[in-house]
């Protein structure tokens, strides 16, 4: 069984769950609006379903729930956020809007992100930059779910990336990618409904492959492209961790139980104005491309499945299983 929700809905009701959890109203709303947007385009694994362990996070102070980050443009087209080991959303948010303002002169500002907390979806931070006609990369690390090539020990996390531009006639053009093969929050779904997984998607603890989403938890996520994919994790965990002074993977606490200290991972984002670059140029340039790219019969660009399934949710609202509502009720009134 399911229960509906209009998206205000939804945001009222994770509000109220945080705030319970001793969590301030703004970093509430800001945590808020974050997973109910992953809920409206259809990415459940990043959702509502992350409120309880947020709740309990905050609770047992493994996440501040009170946090204000502290923003310093440490050179020109620098910025350094210190999250204070609260949520990742009102910080990245308070980072990036000092880069719109200070790119318009720079032409590049980059914006560092430490002890921080899960992010999210990746593209959904700078998507409301492309909306603003700029042009921005998003990295993260998180907690160890990924072996070197060739181990079989995690030590890199899932450490997903993003890309925003703007895109003549149409919504931003957002990609969004885990550089394992699958986000762990899928397989975390999977565990919490007993379910299997696909073979290819990950390994047990002893490093073999496993479609049991319990064991793959304990074990290690496959990196996309293999061998590359997994050179690819190992940079972004040093953008994201390294330039940030904050924690890799292995050292980082899970984002899924309230056990130990705040996880203190890193965030790492470019952000780019295109006309100081190419002039007008830039958005006819993105206009011919997609165009050709669409002539041809079934193409389609990255994220029109995440944009259709926005607008369903926008009218219709989203839907979520009852025992989750329920205990997300149970949570609000305590």
């Amino acid at each position: 069984m399911t229960a509906k929700l209009s998206l205000m809905a939804a945001r009222d009701l994770a509000n109220r769950v945080l705030i319970a959890a001793g969590v301030s109203e703004a970093n509430a709303a800001s945590v808020a609006r974050a997973l109910v947007s992953a809920e409206a385009d259809g990415l459940a694994s990043h959702g509502l379903s992350r409120l309880p362990a947020y709740a309990d996070q905050a609770k047992a102070g493994k996440v501040v729930g009170n946090a204000a980050a502290s923003v310093t443009e440490t050179a020109p087209g620098a910025v350094r956020v210190d999250a204070r080991d609260g949520f990742a959303f009102p910080a990245i948010e308070a980072g990036l809007a000092c880069a719109a303002t200070l790119v318009k002169k720079s032409g590049t500002v980059a914006v560092a992100v430490g002890n921080s907390h899960h992010f999210g979806v990746a593209g959904y931070h700078i998507e409301p930059l492309a909306e603003q006609g700029l042009v921005a990369l998003a990295f993260g690390n998180s907690p160890a779910a990924i072996a070197p090539w060739g181990g079989s020990r995690p030590i890199f996390g899932t450490n997903p990336i993003a890309f925003a531009c703007p895109c003549p006639g149409r919504e931003p053009l957002v990609i969004d990618l885990s550089l394992s093969k699958v986000a762990r929050g899928k397989i975390m779904v999977a565990a919490q409904k007993g379910e299997a997984i696909p073979e290819g998607w990950a390994l047990d603890k002893d490093g073999k492959p496993t479609t049991d989403a319990k064991a793959a938890l304990g074990g290690a996520m496959v990196a996309m492209g293999d061998a590359k994919g997994t050179a690819l994790v190992l940079m972004v965990e040093l953008l994201a961790a390294a330039l940030t002074g904050s924690n890799f993977g292995y050292e980082a606490s899970s984002f899924f139980d309230a056990k130990g200290p705040p996880p203190r991972v890193g965030q790492f984002f470019l952000v780019i104005d295109p006309a100081r670059f190419a002039g007008d140029a830039f958005a006819a340039r993105v206009g011919t491309l997609t165009s050709v790219m669409l002539e041809q019969d079934g193409a389609r660009l990255p994220g029109d499945r995440r944009l259709e399934a926005r607008r369903k949710a926008q009218a219709g609202g989203i839907t979520i299983s009852d025992d989750l509502h329920a205990e997300l009720v149970r949570r609000a009134r305590s």
